[in-house]
């Protein structure tokens, strides 16, 4: 059994848990002790329903098959917090950008079913900017362009595969790529002095044109907003998860987003982008679930490390409910945004490098989100993102953020350290040169001391005791990721 070992929900929200687990052959899931108004499809493993009281309930989880089974526990948390561990799944906009479709979100959701992604904990299948339409003018909601024929729909069929599924908007009139905002120009919906010809557009539905281009200063404005009306539009549709973009992160803006996803009625993961302030990161966290704390990250050993090795003033303020994004794992097939899907290319980061990303961001507790190209998945790609024992350190129910804990080997060398809840320490070694080093940690900078097993987690096995301290030769921009316990 893998995946989240603890799960929230508000209560009266709709309930949707997917119990991952692999194994050959057909397995058969029972839950023992589910709150009441819960129940268990014991042949897919999901989990639905709606709770009515708040409460702390340990279910007993049990997947079965004809060679035997395998038990653990779920401990669902009915109250006010939601997202207890970091976000796994998928976004659209590397790889798909303004060419993101119904067909292509239901050809992503069934390949993250089809490869098993589903049964390693992998469950949001994100839609980013370029679904947005026109706003209807006696709803005054937001409706989906053409691309997206019944998003009702297309959310049913998510949840089908035990998959969640999630929406993208942004404060202002316009988005980054030129489509409509939740804030309207003025209560008519008119936006005859700010659409651009259609030749001039790069979408066909666009508003604004092609991004970083036309009228770009007309659509960063706030206008008369229509969250409410979204929001519940969203809800209704049967949507899980919000991406609201925009820049910068203001409080007040912030806020009305949460009640509008409150009022609502369903449960909606709330994730900020880009580039939240620093200094308001203690008041964002009151509200938000998630928020981005860079721009956008490429897929350049430069931008992962410079990313990802400068996190450590965001400790504070990641835990369980709210987490720090360093933004998307940059692995497998994708596209620079705003160029067709058909141009994507694997990733330009070496194995190595890849190693490295997916470690640093299990170890800092971070979003674990793909825009890649799913069903080109090759071995490699997949092997990577399906590591129990390391996807384990992300989901850790302590929700605990790595920071350096070690003096450097070496000017390059890198060590961060996570608390995890069974009181086992999960520790990376970083070599951020180009050539292979010896990176070391010793005990005295755990707060640990005396003989400690060492298991390698990537290779799924167990190093040895070791007394005082650990060291491994490391490639270069490569890893070592082990629990000490």
């Amino acid at each position: 059994i893998n995946g989240a070992k603890i799960f929230g929900i508000r209560p009266n929200s709709p309930f949707l848990f997917k119990v991952a687990a692999t194994g050959s052959g057909n397995l058969i899931y029972k839950a023992d002790n589910l709150p009441e108004g819960l129940s268990i499809d014991k042949k897919t493993g999901i989990i639905t329903g709606k709770v009515n009281t708040p409460g702390k309930f340990v279910v007993k989880l049990k997947v079965m098959n004809n060679l035997g089974s395998a038990e653990r526990d779920l401990r669902i948390k009915v109250g006010e917090t939601i997202c207890l561990t970091p976000p796994m799944g998928w976004n659209s906009w590397y790889v798909y950008s303004l060419w993101v479709s119904q067909d292509k979100i239901k050809q992503t959701a069934k390949a993250i079913y089809d490869t098993d992604l589903v049964n390693h904990g992998w469950t949001y299948v994100n839609i980013d900017d370029c679904w947005q339409g026109r706003r209807d003018k006696k709803t005054n909601t937001l409706q989906p362009n053409p691309k997206f024929a019944d998003m009702k729909g297309l959310c049913d069929y998510v949840h089908s595969l035990g998959l969640k599924i999630g929406i993208y908007s942004t404060p202002w009139i316009g988005s980054y790529a030129g489509y409509m905002g939740t804030s309207s120009p003025n209560p008519e919906h008119d936006y005859s002095e700010w659409i651009v010809d259609e030749k001039d557009r790069l979408g066909k539905y666009q508003i604004f044109g092609e991004p970083h281009h036309l009228r770009r200063r007309l659509f960063k404005k706030f206008g008369t907003y229509y969250g409410d009306e979204d929001a519940k539009q969203w809800a209704d549709w049967g949507f899980d998860y919000l991406k609201y973009d925009w820049n910068p992160n203001d409080i007040e803006n912030t806020i009305k987003m949460k009640e509008s996803l409150r009022k609502s009625g369903r449960d909606m993961v709330y994730s900020l982008s880009n580039s939240a302030p620093f200094e308001l990161v203690d008041q964002l966290m009151k509200h938000a679930n998630l928020w981005r704390t860079t721009g956008d990250i490429r897929d350049l050993w430069i931008s992962i490390s410079r990313i990802g090795f400068s996190q450590k003033k965001w400790k504070p303020f990641a835990g369980s409910g709210h987490w720090n994004d360093p933004d998307m794992l940059q692995v497998g097939f994708t596209a620079q945004p705003h160029k067709p899907h058909d141009a994507s290319i694997p990733s330009r980061l070496n194995p190595e490098e890849q190693y490295t990303q997916m470690s640093l961001w299990c170890l800092l507790a971070a979003p674990l989100l793909l825009s890649c190209d799913v069903a080109r998945m090759d071995k490699f790609t997949l092997n990577l993102l399906t590591n129990d024992e390391v996807i384990e350190v992300n989901q850790d129910p302590l929700g605990d953020e790595a920071i350096p804990v070690a003096k450097k080997s070496f000017p390059r060398a890198e060590v961060w350290a996570k608390n995890m809840e069974d009181g086992s320490k999960a520790v990376g070694l970083f070599n951020r040169s180009r050539f292979k080093h010896r990176v070391s940690v010793k005990w005295s900078n755990l707060e640990m001391t005396g003989h400690k097993n060492v298991r390698d987690l990537w290779r799924k096995e167990d190093l040895g005791s070791f007394n005082h301290e650990f060291t491994a030769k490391i490639p270069g921009h490569g890893v070592k990721l082990i629990k000490i316990f």
